[in-house]
């Protein structure tokens, strides 16, 4: 490992202290260190502004900072264990190539500033992703239930209950991911605050460009207080893993509908080859392993969640507690948003078996309609409830198409009430949220 930057002379690192405090800090901070090196480059032009440093250190800085990036995009730097973090090695580089220029781009910031700005530009850069897939999903759905409205069966408690269709289960997910999109967005605004320039928390003595900085990082506001810019590191990440985790959740329940829908019992739809896996032992098998892999992503984002707000029973200020929220926040937007991004091609894809959704009905289901019927001649409700569960068919008889007909109430399969929906996701403008960091 190259020098700490803390180390203090005729103090002996003992490796497997060292080892212990670096933990995983090197391997997660590859996902962060494009956006230090972005953030180090607006620090040195803010170190310019007010005279720290020259106009020629200021460009051979930035020049470097280039240089690195091109570096690391190439494969040519490499950020291993020869360092301690990201941040150590940025400096590093910094100092070998331009001597003292390198070692004076700390003044003014810390490794706690360091870190919060450029996980606050990664986490913007995520939630832009996670809004944009949301809004992929909701359109393919939309352009499903616009295209096929095949009566399928209604389930409560997995019984069959009412007449449904294929047009109201689509409109569902699709108002679901375009909520889901919105909360992306919210969450991406919220945190959209610069943390740089407040050091170790406490503000430094020199007069930073603070709103400089805020306008070039492309963030919406300062983070005027050092004290809650720390007091935020958790908070912020849990927003964006909650904003996340509301569409994963929906993902999950897609997924669970898929894998009951595939079985040979329901056969209510078939899956694109590319999207089922085989057996090791069973030549017969055709399994739905990604639909079942993705419901089970939201389990890996709730426990991330679930680290992040339990490493936050500290008072303020920095502690080195806060190191594992890096890990928790790779491994819910890595999984989360990696199952996600498969689900629009696979929705594409899905075909319906219509013989086998007008197999599934049965009398029964028409129950809730006879009800109402006789509701609307003029029984009390519940009369007619307790005379539909002797005789459940309509005036229209056992008639799916029918039944979705009558069903007028906004959102029911009378009137789906797709041009709203479409209206919402519009009113989602991918220019919605912050500028790129």
């Amino acid at each position: 490992m190259s020098d700490l930057l803390w180390q203090k002379p005729g103090v002996e690192v003992d490796a497997r202290i060292q080892a212990f405090l670096a933990g995983d800090d090197v391997v997660l901070d590859r996902e962060f260190i494009q956006d230090d090196i972005t953030a180090s480059a607006a620090h040195a032009r803010g170190l310019a502004r007010i005279g720290i440093l020259a106009a020629d250190e200021c460009e051979a800085i930035c020049r470097e900072l280039v240089v690195l990036s091109d570096d690391l995009k190439s494969g040519a730097f490499v950020l291993d264990d020869r360092y301690e973090d990201c941040h150590s090695a940025i400096e590093s580089r910094l100092i070998e190539r331009l001597g003292d220029a390198g070692r004076r781009i700390h003044t003014g910031r810390s490794r706690n500033d360091q870190v919060l700005v450029a996980t606050r530009l990664w986490l913007k850069r995520q939630l832009r992703e996670v809004q944009a897939v949301c809004r992929e999903v909701a359109e393919v759905c939309l352009q499903r239930a616009e295209a096929e409205a095949i009566p399928m069966p209604g389930y409560t408690h997995l019984q069959r209950a009412v007449v449904s269709s294929t047009a109201m289960w689509w409109a569902g997910f699709a108002e679901a991911f375009i909520d889901n999109a919105m909360r992306a967005g919210q969450a991406h605004d919220w945190i959209d605050a610069n943390p740089l320039g407040t050091a170790a928390g406490y503000g430094v003595n020199l007069p930073l460009d603070r709103e400089g900085s805020t306008r070039e990082l492309g963030f919406a506001r300062m983070q005027v207080s050092p004290i809650y810019a720390q007091l935020s590191r958790g908070k912020f990440e849990i927003a964006a893993v909650d904003a996340l985790g509301a569409a994963v959740l929906d993902l999950r329940r897609l997924a669970w509908d898929l894998s009951l829908f595939t079985t040979a019992e329901f056969g209510f739809v078939k899956l694109p080859p590319q999207y089922t896996t085989g057996s090791s032992i069973m030549p017969n098998k055709r399994n739905p392993d990604l639909v079942e892999l993705m419901r089970a992503t939201y389990a890996s984002v709730a426990a991330s969640r679930t680290e992040l707000e339990q490493l936050l029973s500290l008072p303020t200020g920095y502690h080195r507690d806060l190191q594992f929220t890096k890990g928790a926040l790779v491994h819910a937007f890595g999984r989360g948003i990696g199952a996600l991004a498969l689900l629009p091609n696979l929705l594409r894809g899905m075909e319906w078996n219509t013989d086998r959704l007008a197999r599934a009905f049965d009398d029964g289901m028409y129950a809730t309609d006879k009800a109402v019927e006789l509701a609307v001649a003029g029984l009390p409700f519940r009369e007619a409830y307790r005379l539909a569960a002797v005789e459940p068919l309509p005036k229209a008889g056992a008639d799916a198409q029918a039944s979705l007909n009558a069903r007028v109430s906004p959102g029911g399969g009378g009137l789906l009430g797709l041009e709203v929906l479409k209206q919402r996701l519009a009113g989602i403008r991918p220019d919605a949220v912050g500028v790129d960091g």
